[in-house]
């Protein structure tokens, strides 16, 4: 069996450099038209619940095919998919630039997602496979946090190119840079050493998927998830039509900044993490859902600080969260574990797309308040989720000799 990739090495730093960009790509391109939508309502004259539909396609796309694209990485190996959806999102997205309306522009969008499904379940897969088993934790913190760092630069960039020049540009601009990443993945990123190709079969995979969605634990983690990415999406993609408003009329650049709040996720997604395997993940869990009910009620403020303070706490929150519940999945299984986390990313980014446009018809009802109150509600619904899970984990852990779930 050949060597895996030793700590701290020449390859070791070249392989995490190159899963760290093809990450940053794969959020980049993902959310790169959130900050748009309000500029897709007046381009297109549609309403705001229309124009998210920009995120909610792609990610909608990404959600559906990615339990195919985990299975297809199985037959025809990880490095190939993973480059194929770097280049064939990139090229997508460039196509989306060229539209002539906002059809075909939801289309290009959809696409793109449907490439992007090939990078994040395989990356995992690959991280576990090639590193040395006992410092994958540092290289996944190191790949989640391109996730992050990927989700601002690319909200941030394309802010600041669309108030220089058009969106346009900034989409371009963003294409570009995917392929010329997607190149240099390919040339660097090592083929994989400790992978042997599968002839597993398609109805296999749908029995063992069934048998995940039987188990109510796994059942209420991807309730979860579900929730806690719903809301976070529906949160930003809205902020922009407050703050863009009176009082505040911030450009898009300003508006843009304030995606620097994300970078709070690559603390709190491993800070939280830790903390779950000291207290309990039930616990934790807890903590990171009333951290995002806290957030979003200080978005309501007038004073633009409170609402900063309030994004804060609430991607505090967020990040913490997805850390805890994700890991809890692959806890709470022992075979086919990769199956469960990818049911897992299903949930997570069908609660993307679904909460993500509901969002929009109660911005319409009630300004942001509304949405206040549609992430509210589904955060209450997590809570009651989350405070059972935990009641179960501690009655797990009084009684150990009972069989886990």
């Amino acid at each position: 069996m050949s060597q895996y990739i030793v700590t701290n090495s020449r390859q070791y730093w070249k392989t995490n450099i190159a899963l760290f960009l093809g990450s940053f790509v794969t959020f980049a391109l993902l959310y790169c038209v959130q900050p748009l939508i309000p500029i897709f309502s007046q381009e297109f004259m549609i309403s705001p619940a229309q124009a998210s539909l920009t995120v909610s396609f792609a990610t909608a796309g990404l959600a559906v095919s990615m339990l195919f694209m985990s299975w297809l990485s199985d037959k025809k190996g990880r490095k190939f998919i993973m480059t194929i959806a770097l280049a064939g999102s990139s090229f997508c997205t460039f196509l989306s630039m060229m539209m002539p309306n906002f059809y075909f522009l939801l289309l290009m969008r959809t696409l793109a997602g449907i490439m992007l499904a090939g990078f994040p379940a395989i990356a995992m897969a690959y991280i576990n496979e090639e590193f040395e088993p006992g410092h994958v934790g540092l290289v996944m913190g190191i790949y989640v946090s391109g996730n992050s760092v990927g989700g601002l630069l690319g909200r941030l960039i394309t802010s600041v190119l669309t108030d220089f020049f058009y969106w346009q540009a900034a989409i371009a601009f963003l294409s570009l840079l995917g392929l010329l990443i997607s190149g240099w993945f390919f040339l660097n990123l090592p083929e994989s050493k400790h992978f042997t190709v599968r002839e597993q079969s398609f109805t296999h995979m749908i029995v063992s998927l069934k048998g995940h969605l039987s188990n109510k634990r796994l059942v209420s983690l991807y309730s979860i998830g579900f929730i806690i990415m719903g809301s976070f999406v529906a949160l930003y993609n809205y902020i922009s039509y407050p703050l863009m408003a009176p009082p505040y009329n911030f450009s898009q650049t300003v508006v843009g900044c304030l995606f620097f709040v994300y970078l709070i996720g690559t603390f709190s997604s491993t800070f939280m993490g830790s903390l779950a395997d000291r207290y309990g993940n039930g616990m934790i869990l807890s903590v990171g859902l009333c951290c995002m009910l806290l957030g979003v009620s200080l978005t309501l403020a007038v004073s633009i600080y409170s609402k900063a303070l309030g994004l804060a706490i609430f991607t505090f929150g967020f990040f913490g969260a997805h850390s805890v519940a994700s890991s809890w999945v692959a806890k709470s299984i022992k075979t086919n574990r990769s199956q469960a986390s990818a049911l897992y990313l299903l949930f997570y980014y069908i609660g993307s797309s679904i909460l993500g446009a509901t969002g929009g018809s109660f911005l319409l009802w009630r300004g942001w308040t509304g949405v206040v109150i549609l992430i509210t509600g589904i955060l209450s619904l997590g809570m009651l989720i989350t405070i059972q899970l935990w009641w179960q984990e501690r009655v797990q852990v009084q009684q150990p000799s009972h069989e886990k779930i």
